[in-house]
């Protein structure tokens, strides 16, 4: 067993001694002789300008002063004889008095026209016809019955018609129409056959014949029923 175990020891050193071998000659580790050298150089600041220095202004120059005026001597003159000067009393003359101011009249402002109270005007009058208080018959003087019809009066027809008449200006019927049916044609016609063969009575209305509107009841009723 030693000898094995020796035998093995030989073999990995062998190895490791192969592998070096082969790093030291592929050079993977570099070898202490060829370690790199830094060189750092310093870099000196920029060099600032001098600052600038503003000359002074030089100083003003003396202002020559003007020479003083000569004195200028003063004319001579002649004094010649003066005027008299008028006493105040004579020298002002008295101001006429004062013009009276004339004030002018007043004037007096004619007086408004006195306009005289407006009438009323007239109501204006009612259009359209007149409504008769009253029948129609009891403003027509000229007036028939109605003409009882034969096929009513075999068939036992009975009614009271009410209609609506409609007079001119000349008393005459301009239109007619039934308001209230009696229930039979044959009736409702006579009745109207009838009223416009009337002659009325116009209606006045401020002295003068308007139109005018009324109604007119018929009853038809047969004897003996």
């Amino acid at each position: 067993m030693d000898w094995n175990r020796a035998v093995g020891l030989l073999v990995v050193l062998a190895l490791h001694g192969g592998v070096l071998y082969a790093l030291w000659s592929a050079r993977v580790i570099p070898p202490p002789a060829e370690a790199v050298t830094l060189f750092v150089n310093f870099i000196n600041p920029p060099p600032q300008p001098a600052p600038r220095v503003i000359p002074a202004p030089p100083p003003p120059k003396p202002v020559k002063q003007a020479p003083p005026p000569k004195p200028v001597k003063p004319p001579h003159y002649h004094l010649a004889a003066q005027a008299p000067v008028a006493s105040p009393q004579e020298a002002v003359e008295p101001l006429p008095p004062p013009e009276p101011v004339v004030e002018p009249p007043p004037v007096v402002a004619a007086p408004a026209p006195v306009q005289a109270p407006s009438l009323p005007a007239p109501p204006p009058k009612p259009a359209g016809p007149v409504t008769l208080a009253a029948e129609l018959a009891v403003s027509c003087p000229e007036r028939r019955p109605p003409v009882y019809p034969p096929m009513s009066r075999r068939l036992g027809e009975t009614g009271k018609v009410v209609l609506r008449v409609e007079l001119d200006e000349t008393g005459r019927v301009s239109t007619a129409q039934v308001a209230s049916s009696s229930g039979s044609a044959r009736l409702d016609a006579a009745a109207l056959a009838a009223v416009k063969s009337w002659r009325c009575t116009p209606a006045q209305r401020d002295g003068q014949a308007v139109r005018s509107v009324a109604t007119q009841p018929f009853n038809f009723t047969l004897e003996g029923r």
